[in-house]
């Protein structure tokens, strides 16, 4: 009974922990645009990525991967079996897609499923980063990354942990994603879906931007000091300072004898 009620306990503390959308309280946070309703009308990390730049999707992406691993290890901490933790990952995802506070319209779950399964694994939460982080290396799609990343997580988990309790709850995690994902999967066969655009190119881009708001700023300074400075009409020759002419002192003269 008591095994039976701790179950009921984590897995409802996983969906209760997912379904905090990160995205939309930070974008109300910093009245950013509503991640809901614009670019890709997904409250994810990527989404927020394009609204509003790194810094703001660096928060997302930290508070997404955090509700996942939060319920995780209180789970652990509270000694509940494997099917337990694995479901508690499952619920944090499901909280994440379809969260009770926002109208049970959610983000994909990638970056919550893999702070799950870093609090179920540590080592296997690293490769799937790993993973994500190679994908998206050579493909430039984070779209993709994901799928591949979750698709493998299971695989993941059987090698790492050696339970078969743990892999029904991390298939379904999959399943999931990839049904969140399958307007992305239209368009990478349509040869559609965005890219990720970062390294040397935006170093680039930001250096050139730096460059050419230094010279406006020079350019603009140069033009009011021309203005701050007396016209002088042209029938007007200027006229330089003379200095004045050295007086000699008479020599003193001898008397005749």
């Amino acid at each position: 009974m008591l095994s039976f009620l701790l179950f009921v306990f984590v897995v409802v503390l996983g969906y209760l922990s997912g379904s905090v959308c990160s995205a939309v309280i930070v974008s109300r946070l910093f009245s950013l645009p509503d991640p809901r309703t614009e670019g890709s009308q997904n409250p994810g990390a990527t989404n927020v990525l394009r609204l509003a730049g790194k810094k703001y999707a660096v928060i997302v992406l930290l508070c997404d991967v955090l509700k996942g691993l939060f319920p995780v290890l209180i789970a652990k901490l509270l000694h509940a079996g494997p099917a337990a933790i694995s479901f508690t990952c499952l619920a944090a995802v499901l909280g994440h897609m379809y969260p009770i506070f926002f109208g049970f319209k959610g983000g994909k779950g990638v970056a919550t499923a893999i702070g799950a399964f870093l609090g179920l694994h540590f080592v296997m939460g690293v490769v799937v980063i790993a993973t994500w982080l190679l994908v998206a290396n050579f493909t430039r799609y984070s779209s993709l990354a994901s799928i591949i990343s979750i698709l493998l997580a299971p695989l993941y988990a059987l090698l790492s942990l050696g339970n078969l309790d743990t892999f029904p709850p991390l298939f379904f995690i999959a399943l999931f994603v990839l049904y969140k994902h399958r307007d992305n999967i239209t368009r990478l066969i349509d040869g559609e879906e965005p890219k990720l655009h970062f390294g040397r190119s935006n170093l680039k881009n930001m250096t050139e931007e730096i460059l050419t708001e230094t010279a406006e700023f020079s350019s603009r300074d140069s033009e009011g000091e021309e203005e701050a400075r007396p016209a002088i009409p042209d029938n007007v020759t200027e006229i330089k300072p003379q200095r004045p002419a050295k007086t000699r002192k008479p020599k003193p003269t001898q008397p005749q004898p």
